[in-house]
Formats: structure tokens, sequence, C-alpha cells
């Protein structure tokens, strides 16, 4: 079921066939499967931000090079999104922008398959669970872009934030969740394949996140880790050229 304006009816007909993909494809990976789920897809940014408060409040909280991709909102039985017309307009004229938005969909439901297999992660929001994605949120978001797709596109979006600001740290603070957690898991899939990313992404991790990072990479001690991460994210950020006009 979606909620829409009416001029963006053929659009949304594309973002459902988008979700019915790529739930098939999460239903094959995650262990707990996830009911209907309503999509809402908003004609304007101020309505957006105001279905979901705590958009605003994620967007402040991050880096400005990660900030135009927070054009959606996963709710425990609603995905909230801009419209496609509306996401074409905010990619930039690097390479793999549009994709990555045009992705958003898929990303927050992705998010949602990883918080129904994920004791404790949200939604539903409130001030308890939000402080615990603060502290999970490279988890939760990177997870989000890998399985959706988001990170094969997220180049040029990093190439920004490592010309911006100090180094990020590891794994990504709050700041650099949405755009570099999907990196963490980039890496994973590379070494240790995809069902450690799965294992990853469900938890549950008491031991914290420096080890879930150290048990994900096959106990591998967390520097060395960090250092294939920096490495990983150098070679990301080399420049990219122009490609739309």
């Amino acid at each position: 079921m979606a909620r829409h304006d009416e001029r963006d009816a053929p659009d949304v007909e594309r973002v459902l066939a988008q979700l019915e993909y790529t739930r098939t494809r999460l239903d094959a990976r995650f262990p707990e499967r996830l009911g209907p789920l309503a999509v809402v897809v908003h004609g304007s940014a101020a309505q957006l931000d105001a279905a979901e408060p705590w958009l605003p409040l994620q967007r402040r909280l991050t880096a400005p090079a990660g900030r135009r991709y927070l054009v959606g909102w996963a709710a425990e039985r609603e995905l909230h999104v801009l419209a496609p017309r509306l996401l074409a307009q905010r990619a930039s004229n690097v390479e793999g922008s549009l994709e990555l938005l045009m992705l958003a969909p898929s990303a927050l439901l992705a998010r949602r398959y990883v918080a129904a297999n994920h004791r404790g992660m949200p939604p539903p929001f409130g001030p308890r669970s939000f402080a615990r994605w603060l502290r999970w949120a490279w988890l939760l978001e990177g997870a989000a872009q890998h399985f959706s797709g988001q990170a094969r596109h997220v180049r040029p979006a990093v190439t920004r934030r490592l010309r911006e600001g100090s180094p990020p740290s590891f794994p990504p603070g709050r700041r650099d969740a949405a755009l570099l957690g999907g990196t963490v898991f980039d890496l994973l899939a590379r070494e240790e394949g995809e069902p450690a990313c799965v294992a990853l992404a469900c938890g549950p991790h008491h031991e914290g996140p420096g080890g879930a990072l150290t048990r994900a990479f096959g106990g591998r001690a967390i520097r060395h880790t960090e250092a294939a991460w920096r490495s990983h994210l150098a070679r990301l950020g080399e420049p990219v050229a122009r490609k739309r006009r």
C-alpha cells in the first residue's frame, strides 16, 4: 500500500517494484521476515520532516557530506521517502549521486530488516532507542547501505567527506554513520563474505562495537581492521570524473 501525490503515481509504481525486488533478496538473507509495510511518498521535504520529526535531528547530527542523502525514514509500520522527482533534484553532478538517492527506498527497507533481526534496534524511536541508535548508527545505517546496493555508489560522497574536517573515527561516529557505515560492510564482504555481513547486522553484540568488529573480521585485532578500513576509504576517496551536467 502506498500513499502519494497523484502526480507521482508513475514513479511510485517503480518505487514499489524496487521494494518488492529488494524484499525478495532480503527475505533470502535474514532469518526474520517483515510483515506488510505502508509506503508514504512525500511531495516535499517539509512534508517529510513534519511526518518524521526524528529525521531533522538526524540530519543535524550528520556531517554535511552525508546530509544530501537523508531523504527518508523507516518507521515501525511505514517507510517514508521523498518522491523520485525530488530525489533527482537533490543529486549532485558527480557519478553515483543519483543512483545513491534512487536506492533510498531499498535502504529504508533494509534498515527495517536489520531492526527486525537485531533486538533493541529502532524503530520504534524514543529517547532510549534513539540513544541506542547513536551508539550503533554505523551498523544500522551501514547495513542499510550494503544490503540495498547503495554502497556501490558512495564514492563521490566519501571523496567530499575526506576533504572536509578531521579524519573519521573507526567505527564511524554518528556524524559519519549515514555516509561511511556502508564502507565497513563493504570491506567485511570483501574479506569475510556475505554471511559475515548478515551476522554483524543481526547481532547481538554484548561486547560493544569493538568486540563486534573483532568477531566479524575473524578475530583480527581492531587496530589492524581499522588500518584496512582506512586504506579502503583512501581508495574510495580517489577523485571521480564529473558525469552529469
